[in-house]
């Protein structure tokens, strides 16, 4: 008990003291005796730091559109004079009505306050400004022990409010103060802050709340969850009546109008802004930009820290996307691999512009959300490396030949290497970049060329020739090859470099046998579309820091890393795949240069191309395991698969996202081959005009045939015949042909390929325009299927 009269005492006396010298400011004499009096109380540390509350932050798009909000709190800053005056006049009313009169301190309020603590009891009657402290250091503090010290109901806390509202007052103004606490109180339901509250129960700015409106809000900031409209609308009408009541009494309205504002329903118009990633309409792109900024260290110390900064500072985050490419990929991705497909597939997909390495667009046909155990929903972000919130990555298949490409253009070979290799041949002697021998390696083409053909890098890149790369990288060396991949900003999506003992042992590297994200691929074709430079890839151009008024602008990390004309011969060699190869018929209606990619027993497919202005990588896959779950005899949405390759997947949804994201660029060309690899005179022949001319007949009608008798006959015609190796099912009789592509009939001219497809039995009767995947294989179009 002596202890408690003490406290009171003490508080009694500190009160009394501050009447003099702070509650009555105007008595300059009195109250600078009052403060010798009080020399250990204004002896108390004083200075309290008003950093701008934790607010939301704001992700853009190119545009400026917003594409996502990150908080903590949902909280909206605004100026005093952008809030309606009757929230202002209803919240002194109600919280404190001599708020203009006294010098920080209320101290009937003080007093009640004390002896309710002292009592056992949560206290009250702070003046706004002892509030708008207590608020503060909740805020601020960084640790849980500070939060609950700043919440703690003991005399002590109330004495440290007492001593900063003191100090607040001597260097704020009332306004300044007034402004501070609407933007720092919280009025329940999730809303911080006077202009959050109004958009949140009523649909309007801070601005435009009318008096019943105001007079609710004002309401709910002693209890909000006692007063919450949304949930007690009774408690928070009778609530409201009692703020109208107390703005009668200290004349800031009249009685009439506070009858009126009474007989008002509450009219509520309930929203919340979304937070995080899981609402945006670009889920996986927000993810990387947030996996950014929290794995940055530029952006703060330690992950916590930069976290905090993300969802408190209210940044206005300025990205590279474009909403209309991003549309153009999520179209495409959604429409050739559902979201919840019952094979559980996933298609993934990156825009790069090269030159700058910002990303445009980034797609996957998932939900985004955290149970994986959910058809169709990940969290997983399988465009991007696992740093960034992706996979460990997929083995990317022939996409990986053009490093061996430009590798060998590098070392000064020309369009004219060639090799006769056969469907099967054996590489042996390779050398890994530690200088040690690897084992011979034996690999096959897997029905893309004939046995005994010789190739040059034109025909070998058009039709995707295992052994001809093969050949060519035992050529190069393996470590120059491994070493241009690393050139071109090629990295394994778990982190691990190159320099690591699988790697150096891979015989097959320039088949695409390492675990990429697609991202990657994306950027490293970028480099050949923008002349040889390499650069970091981008999401974020600049970030506004509201808190401090600083903005972050991030620049293009950019450098050359190949020579101009390796890229162009590069880009070539690569626009040649258009013309009969593998790509063929996926073209987009302006220069082009692709690559198709299939990985061995087609666990996945891919597809890499590029515009001189825009890049644009494809995968496609299981996520459980590609190995174990491969894209063989696959139903993908209502489409049936005997076998995926990357032309037949990937190819049309690079094809008809490139179509639309293109469309407000400039058709630009891509430059001459370089004359020092030998242009175009090392390319095999082209046809004259008669041969160039359409064959009368077009392709003979095979279907039912022997493979023998097919390709001769196909031969016969003049035409390039390429048995699939994937049997699809088919009344025909097993082992003869089941359907071709192009249909019989087809106007082509000599020498273009028609691909054949065996039947495997057992299926209903076939043709090749009802082919699984419906028909998907376009004329002339070889798929490549690497044979490691």
């Amino acid at each position: 008990m002596l202890q408690k009269i003490g406290q009171l005492l003490g508080v009694g006396i500190v009160a009394g003291v501050l009447v003099a010298a702070l509650a009555l400011p105007a008595i300059g004499g009195l109250g600078i005796t009052a403060r010798n009096v009080a020399t250990g109380f204004l002896n108390m540390p004083s200075e309290l730091e008003t950093p701008p509350p934790p607010q939301r932050s704001v992700i853009l798009d190119r545009d400026g559109e917003v594409i996502a909000e990150i908080y903590d709190q949902n909280r909206e800053l605004v100026e005093l004079d952008d809030m309606a005056p009757v929230m202002r006049e209803a919240i002194i009313a109600m919280e404190d009505s001599h708020f203009y009169e006294h010098g920080g301190i209320d101290i009937g309020g003080t007093f009640r306050a004390a002896l309710r603590t002292l009592s056992g009891d949560v206290e009250g009657g702070s003046s706004l400004t002892q509030q708008y402290v207590k608020n503060v250091l909740v805020e601020s503090a960084d640790t849980q022990a500070e939060q609950e010290e700043a919440r703690e109901t003991t005399l002590g806390r109330k004495i440290r409010e007492l001593r900063y509202a003191v100090a607040l007052e001597q260097r704020m103004t009332k306004d300044e103060i007034l402004e501070g606490y609407l933007n720092i109180a919280y009025f329940g339901d999730g809303a911080y802050g006077a202009e959050s509250a109004a958009k949140h129960f009523f649909g309007v700015s801070a601005d435009e709340l009318n008096l019943a409106q105001a007079a609710t809000l004002a309401g709910t900031v002693r209890y909000p969850y006692l007063y919450n409209p949304r949930l007690n609308p009774e408690d928070a009408t009778d609530r409201r009546n009692v703020v109208l009541d107390r703005m009668v009494e200290t004349g800031y309205i009249t009685q009439a109008e506070a009858d009126e504002a009474k007989a008002t329903e509450l009219d509520l118009d309930v929203s919340t802004p979304s937070n995080g990633c899981m609402p945006s309409k670009m889920p996986f792109f927000c993810d990387y930009v947030v996996q950014e900024i929290e794995q940055n260290e530029r952006y703060g110390e330690n992950e916590t820290e930069r976290a905090r900064w993300l969802r408190t500072a209210g940044l206005r985050i300025h990205t590279t996307v474009d909403s209309d490419m991003q549309e153009a990929a999520q179209d495409a991705v959604d429409k050739w691999v559902p979201r919840r497909n019952e094979s559980r597939k996933v298609a993934a997909e990156v825009l790069v512009e090269p030159g700058t390495g910002e990303i445009r667009a980034m797609a996957q046909s998932r939900n985004y959300g955290p149970d994986e155990s959910n058809l169709g929903e990940t969290s997983i972000n399988f465009a991007t490396d696992m740093n960034h919130g992706g996979s460990t990555g997929f083995q990317a298949g022939s996409t990986f030949k053009p490093i061996t490409l430009a590798a060998a253009l590098d070392q000064g070979m020309g369009f004219g290497t060639s090799y006769s290799s056969g469907n099967t041949t054996t590489i042996t002697g390779q050398r890994n970049c530690n200088g040690g021998t690897l084992a011979d390696w034996t690999l096959s083409n897997s029905g893309d060329t004939k046995g005994g053909s010789s190739h040059n890098m034109i025909s070998g890149t058009k039709g995707s020739v295992n052994t001809y790369f093969a050949h060519l990288q035992a050529d190069v060396g393996l470590c120059n090859v491994i070493k241009m991949a690393e050139r071109l900003g090629i990295h394994r999506a778990d982190g691990t470099s190159f320099d690591n003992d699988r790697t150096q042992a891979n015989n097959s590297f320039t088949l695409g046998s390492e675990e990429v994200s697609p991202l990657t691929m994306a950027n490293a074709y970028a480099v050949f579309a923008s002349g040889g430079k390499l650069c970091e890839p981008q999401a974020i151009t600049s970030i506004e820091d509201r808190q401090s008024g600083e903005t972050i602008e991030i620049k293009p990390e950019c450098e050359q890393v190949i020579d101009k004309d390796v890229a162009a011969g590069v880009s070539y060699l690569l626009q040649q795949t258009f013309n009969g190869g593998t790509t063929s018929g996926l073209e987009i209606g302006r220069p082009a240069a692709a690559k198709t990619g299939t990985t061995d027993g087609s666990a996945s497919a891919w597809f890499a191309g590029y515009t001189p202005n825009l890049a644009g990588t494809v995968f496609v896959g299981d996520p459980r395991g590609p190995q174990n779950y491969p894209l063989r005899n696959v139903t993908i949405g209502d489409r049936y698969y005997s076998e995926v390759f990357g032309a037949t997947i990937p190819g049309p949804i690079w094809q008809e996202t490139m179509a639309r994201a293109t469309e407000e660029l400039p058709a630009e060309s891509f430059p001459s081959a370089p004359p020092q690899f030998g242009g175009t005179s090392q390319a095999p022949p082209r046809p004259n005009a008669d041969e160039a001319a359409n064959i009368e007949g077009g392709v003979p009608d095979v279907v039912g045939l022997s493979e023998a008798d097919a390709v001769a006959a196909l031969e016969d015609a003049g035409f390039e015949p390429n048995v699939s190796s994937a049997r699809v099912p088919s009344g025909e009789a097993e082992g003869t042909v089941a359907a071709v592509n192009p249909d019989p009939g087809s106007e082509l001219p000599r020498g273009a390929t028609v691909n054949v497809f065996l039947s495997a039995g057992g299926g209903s009767e076939e043709r090749s325009g009802d082919l699984p995947g419906g028909g998907l294989f376009a004329p002339g179009r070889l798929e490549d299927v690497d044979g490691d």
